[in-house]
């Protein structure tokens, strides 16, 4: 084994740790929403309007990060852009108000939008030096991290533990952890004659394609995680604890999909994996459509976790591969996954209200549809990316 490849191997089992502590600070966050919402005394309206601005921050913020990476270097620009995220989950629960609410989550979704391209540009980076799939790898530990932040969460809530001692304690712990395994992050720096990418810039046609893709899977995501429980209660009559599985039944068979997706990956090729991937979740759509019972619905939705798990992660990777900049494609493609996330649950209600539930997922079911037949934008292209700039170990 070369040195070369010691450290790229290395980096990636770094790059890896990144991805679960930035899951675990959405996790950390996510399980104390109810205690930040009473602390700042707004009401459930209030809240969803506050909880609008992470979206908004990370929109706006992503597309520095290109600039900050090219500045300061992979590794510098990684430290640093995640700590200013595992430090971002301090102010939210310290929040008196409203507005400050607001301000505290725009920073707090800035900031991880940031962390979140320089992230996946390094994975797609060490994914092109290995010449083989780690994408969905990395974001299953992504999710194996909000798995474990919430975790914790859940305990210091039923310890009456104040989410401002949990959180300060949790992004001290995480900074820490962050900081020590960036160190063994790739050290790229920019050719000496490279210029500077735009502090905004749109993103290349290509990548719009891809973040079109990318939303048909977030957009099936968000509406199965916040409507799956709602689902089985309202329209099939089941109890609250099983209409609770089905939303972590498909959390988990996500999880595990993109655990074990790059294999799939390598196999088959992204097109070919994508394709068969909008199969299986249309497949799931179908079921929970024409569900007579909750283990028929459950069984759908875990298809639908199945099978969009791994689109994302590759949307990324087909992104990191577009345009002279990796880092700005990968900010275009995660502004709209960012956005669907942000508008399916809205949507979902706003067809339930209209018509019903069941009406609501067959969009969703039409959506994933769509992944089977606009999967050839995620064929491989001809590497541009930045990776030919030197590093230093």
């Amino acid at each position: 084994m070369t040195d070369d490849t010691a450290l790229v191997k290395r980096s990636r089992y770094a790059v890896a740790a990144v991805f679960c502590v930035h899951g675990s600070v959405t996790g950390s966050f996510a399980t104390r929403v109810p205690w930040i919402q009473e602390h700042a005394g707004v009401s459930a309206g209030q809240l969803g309007l506050a909880l609008a601005f992470p979206a908004l921050g990370a929109a706006v913020m992503m597309p520095l990060a290109a600039r900050v990476t090219h500045r300061f270097g992979s590794r510098n620009a990684l430290r640093g852009l995640l700590a200013l995220w595992t430090l971002a989950l301090i102010p939210p629960s310290f929040a008196p108000g409203l507005l400050t609410l607001c301000v505290a989550l725009f920073i707090y979704g800035g900031t991880a939008g940031m962390a979140d391209v320089a992230m996946n540009a390094l994975g797609v980076e060490i994914e092109h030096r290995l010449k083989k799939s780690i994408m969905s790898g990395l974001h299953g530990l992504w999710s194996v991290g909000a798995l474990l932040g919430s975790a914790v969460g859940t305990v210091a809530a039923h310890a009456n533990i104040s989410a401002q001692v949990h959180h300060v304690v949790a992004a001290i712990v995480l900074t820490i952890v962050g900081a020590v395994v960036c160190q063994f992050v790739l050290n790229i720096h920019p050719e000496e004659d490279e210029e500077p990418p735009a502090r905004f810039a749109l993103p290349p046609k290509s990548a719009l394609l891809i973040g079109a893709v990318g939303f048909c899977a977030v957009f099936a995501e968000g509406a199965s995680l916040d409507w799956s429980a709602v689902y089985l209660r309202d329209i099939l009559d089941s109890s609250a604890g099983v209409a609770a599985g089905a939303t972590t039944g498909f959390a988990l068979t996500m999880a595990i999909a993109r655990l074990t997706g790059d294999a799939v990956v390598d196999r088959f090729g992204a097109v070919r994996t994508v394709r068969w991937s909008g199969v299986i979740a249309t497949l799931g759509g179908l079921l929970v459509v024409v569900s007579p019972t909750a283990a028929v619905a459950m069984a759908g939705f875990g298809l639908i976790g199945v099978g969009i798990a791994v689109v994302v992660p590759l949307a990324f990777a087909a992104a990191g591969h577009t345009g002279p900049n990796p880092s700005q494609a990968i900010a275009g493609v995660a502004t709209i996954t960012y956005a669907s996330g942000l508008v399916a649950p809205s949507i979902i209600g706003g067809i339930a209200q209209a018509s019903n539930l069941t009406m609501s997922f067959i969009v969703v079911t039409a959506l994933t549809s769509g992944l089977a037949v606009f999967a050839r934008v995620l064929a491989p292209r001809p590497s541009t990316t930045a990776g030919a700039g030197p590093v230093q170990s």
